[in-house]
């Protein structure tokens, strides 16, 4: 792994997210229009936010992370986030984003999770890529499509942070032995 886990990609640098982005990140993990679809958001305190920042900043340190969150800088503005949650056994890698609606429907987002696919089964060793989504969330269903992960499960329920109903949740997923290059 490169030793300073910068990602560049095309248009974007990929960065450990930390407490350096308190104020970009709390902008978008606040925003309820911006998380309506999302399971853990929105934040709904500045402190909060710092909170996750700084946990994400531990996992950086840990020999082994169990979980990388990237800043998504584009010209070195930050506009969003991307992650990789590794399971127990390191063998699958649950994919996430957000990216701060400003920048929305760009190809910020599939670039970035693309990017960070890329790490996790090159250097994390992943076998498995999964994603789950709102089944509301068409933009997110589409991503992952566009990355490559079929429609795995399509049974599961979550309510979400900013709301008070039960949701249908679905799951996609590719295994990385099927994954073309």
């Amino acid at each position: 792994m490169p030793a300073d886990y910068t990602i560049q990609t095309p248009r974007l640098t990929l960065k450990p997210l930390g407490p350096a982005y308190l104020a970009t990140t709390h902008a978008y993990a606040s925003d309820a229009q911006n998380t309506v679809y999302m399971f853990y958001l929105p934040n709904d305190t500045v402190q909060e936010t710092a909170q996750f920042l700084c946990a994400a900043a531990a996992e950086w340190q840990k020999d082994t992370p169990s979980f990388y969150e990237f800043a998504v800088l584009l010209a070195d503005r930050h506009i969003g986030a991307v992650s990789v949650s590794l399971s127990q056994d390191r063998r699958q890698g649950e994919l996430g984003w957000i990216i701060d609606r400003q920048h929305q429907q760009k190809g910020y987002a599939t670039e970035a999770a693309q990017a960070v696919m890329a790490f996790a089964i090159d250097e994390l060793h992943v076998q498995k890529i999964v994603a789950h989504c709102d089944a509301r969330n068409q933009p997110s269903q589409r991503l992952m499509r566009k990355l490559g992960l079929t429609l795995e499960r399509d049974d599961g329920i979550r309510r979400n942070r900013g709301s008070d109903e039960d949701v249908q949740e679905l799951m996609y997923a590719r295994s990385v032995d099927a994954a073309q290059p």
